[in-house]
């Protein structure tokens, strides 16, 4: 079997089909470096300005003086170690129930097989087709008055961690592992006297974590970059969210300081991806061999 290229190996080894390979090369990643890298650049640049030379047109390229005090500045101002704390307190806790849901929801689809069990994973997948814009006032209205409980949830970690508890795309991606396990492997398990449970447990579990490192990695960043949920059903100011108390306090605050505190907002985020962007990626294609 051949392998179909732009530049054919005969092309390549002559000395012009190298050059336009590597002309072209470097040209699309400088591009690209430009686009993902330009903005990032922009803000981390501009929380080190002065508040005339941020706002001053046309923009400058470079800082004409370094002021790195707006970070401190921002941190102290905005409360961001409370917003930090918040926000990591939503975040984790979010986590943990889809962890435990969402691979119990996932392990009984792919190896209890249920009855209607695809019906129901199909009724799942149809409910990524929704736009998540369209849920807000009705889970805006749960929330307000829980069915049954009668409870509001207004301003309680509980109205952040129960709308994220069953997702359908983390769902989709954990029974795709799980089938992607070997029958023997869990043959053997039952063989040895182990219950449902304790397969799950010591042995399907054990080999998953690629998978859980991407659906955690998942769970808090989505709860990390969400706004408008948050600002609905958080109003109190010490119970707030990082995104939203950084709106909310934003009124009478410099642009510089702004800037950095945003700065400061994506820096954890960017860490996770750096750190775990080997996991993102093997996670999501583990389960698309059989095997």
């Amino acid at each position: 079997m051949t392998t179909r290229t732009l530049i054919s190996p005969a092309q390549l080894a002559r000395p012009r089909g190298r050059l336009l390979y590597w002309t072209a090369f470097v040209l699309v990643m400088v591009l690209f470096t430009l686009v993902f890298l330009g903005p990032l650049y922009w803000m981390v640049s501009g929380g080190l300005k002065t508040t005339q030379e941020v706002v001053q047109s046309p923009p400058t390229l470079i800082p004409g003086s370094v002021n790195a005090e707006n970070y401190s500045r921002a941190w102290e101002v905005m409360d961001l170690s409370r917003l930090l704390f918040n926000t990591l307190y939503y975040a984790f806790g979010a986590l943990a129930f889809q962890l435990v849901f969402d691979v119990a929801a996932a392990y009984s689809l792919s190896r209890l097989r249920p009855v209607f069990g695809k019906a129901i994973l199909a009724m799942m997948l149809v409910t990524l087709m929704i736009p998540a814009t369209v849920l807000v006032v009705p889970q805006y209205l749960t929330v307000l008055d829980v069915p049954i409980i009668e409870r509001n949830l207004l301003n309680s970690p509980w109205a952040i961690w129960l709308p994220s508890v069953t997702n359908a795309f983390n769902i989709f991606l954990l029974k795709r592992f799980f089938d992607s396990i070997p029958h023997e492997l869990l043959d053997a398990a039952a063989i040895d006297g182990a219950s449902r449970f304790r397969t799950l447990w010591s042995v399907v579990l054990p080999i998953s974590r690629p998978i859980l490192g991407v659906v955690s990695i998942f769970a808090v960043v989505g709860v990390w970059k969400d706004f408008l949920w948050p600002m609905l059903t958080l109003p109190d100011p010490t119970k707030q969210t990082l995104n939203v108390g950084i709106y909310s306090l934003s009124n009478g605050v410099p642009e510089n300081v702004l800037i950095a505190a945003l700065t400061i907002a994506s820096i954890p985020t960017l860490l996770i991806f750096l750190a775990f962007q080997r996991n993102i990626m093997s996670g999501l294609t583990a389960g698309g061999l059989k095997g």
